[in-house]
């Protein structure tokens, strides 16, 4: 019998789908590197590349981003007609972790990235009680897949919200093109309304985060920049959102019934009908997020060689390992013994 704790650790262990794992990787094969040996050599699968529902683990993905900076020596991924040489954006950190508050922060962050010709420009704008963060120079022809331009706007929410040790909540993220087939991920990302065919790219916040003080010290600084900014783009960013409060309350405990809507609905403090409108404005519905609840957790425990495919079958809530043979080949196009083989090699 497998060990629950394990279920523990693997419960919030998002994954992440294969449209965004292909947009991160466009700038490798725009340079004619092997994209099935350069994921093998980082013991990515390399059904990513076939199977269009494929989906990897957070964990894998942090390791994705950080072996394709190292690959391509460019922090841009080869997504931008310059490159950012690599430890840019650890000299920047340097660069702004003395500052008093995060305005001051964000402005030698902008100046920093001013320093080099034809890279992004950061551009800080105060509106009112609204504080834009934008954006500027990203070529759309070298980012065909916007993957550089969600990356900007997720690491420098979450670069921001690390800085003064406390979530920064959007009020509006702007993006300069039409929405994507994979707009409903974007809830994931930014817990907050997106604009699309904006005419800049740019995170939108309460002015008054500007004051906050910094509250990071060199030491934290070092630490935080052994596994950023690519485990910033591997973390979802859906505390407030009602999604994470209903997988939340669903539990740990995949062995019992999932409990009913309508208690659901209750411990939110909302109707049923009004929850299931509130998760339709996030592009979900409860079906839905016990699905990639249980998908989730089963690529966790598929990492985990000691596990046998019975033994996750029964941590999974299912009696016969056949019938979890199949809800994961419909979650994710493998069954669990191909992916766990797509995993090694």
């Amino acid at each position: 019998m497998a060990d629950k704790t394990l279920v523990a650790m693997t419960i919030n262990n998002h994954t992440i789908p294969r449209n965004f794992v292909m947009a991160a990787l466009r700038g490798a094969e725009n340079r004619d590197i092997d994209l099935e040996a350069f994921l093998a050599s980082i013991a990515v699968p390399t059904d990513v590349l076939t199977e269009p529902n494929f989906r990897i683990s957070a964990a894998q993905y942090a390791v994705l981003i950080r072996s394709l900076w190292i690959k391509l020596k460019d922090e841009y991924m080869g997504l931008a007609p310059v490159t950012s040489p690599l430890g840019c954006f650890s000299m920047m950190c340097k660069a702004v972790i003395h500052c008093h508050t995060l305005e001051h922060a964000l402005r030698r962050a902008g100046q920093f990235y001013g320093l080099f010709d034809g890279s992004v420009a950061i551009k800080l704008r105060k509106d009112g009680e609204n504080t834009t963060l934008a954006f500027i120079n990203i070529d759309l022809d070298f980012d065909p897949d916007r993957f550089l331009s969600e990356s900007l706007l997720v690491i420098w929410h979450r670069f921001s919200s690390w800085l003064v040790d406390r979530r920064i909540p959007l009020k509006e993220v702007r993006l300069a093109y039409p929405a994507p087939a994979h707009e409903k991920e974007y809830w994931q990302l930014f817990a907050c309304p997106v604009v699309f065919d904006c005419a800049q790219t740019a995170l939108v916040f309460d002015e008054k985060y500007l004051q906050l003080p910094l509250m990071q010290s060199e030491l934290k600084m070092k630490e935080f920049l052994q596994v950023s900014p690519a485990n910033l783009l591997a973390r979802p960013e859906e505390r407030n959102t009602m999604t994470a409060k209903v997988r939340s309350l669903l539990g740990r405990d995949f062995t019992s019934d999932f409990p009913e809507f309508d208690w659901l609905a209750d411990q939110v403090h909302l109707a049923p009908q009004s929850l299931r409108r509130k998760l339709r404005e996030e592009g979900t519905n409860f079906q839905e997020i016990k699905d990639s609840l249980r998908r989730d957790t089963a690529i966790g425990l598929l990492d985990h060689p000691e596990l046998s495919i019975q033994d996750i079958a029964e941590q999974m809530g299912f009696s016969e390992a056949s019938t979890f043979h199949r809800a994961f080949k419909k979650w994710t196009g493998l069954t669990p013994g191909d992916y766990r083989k797509g995993h090694k090699s």
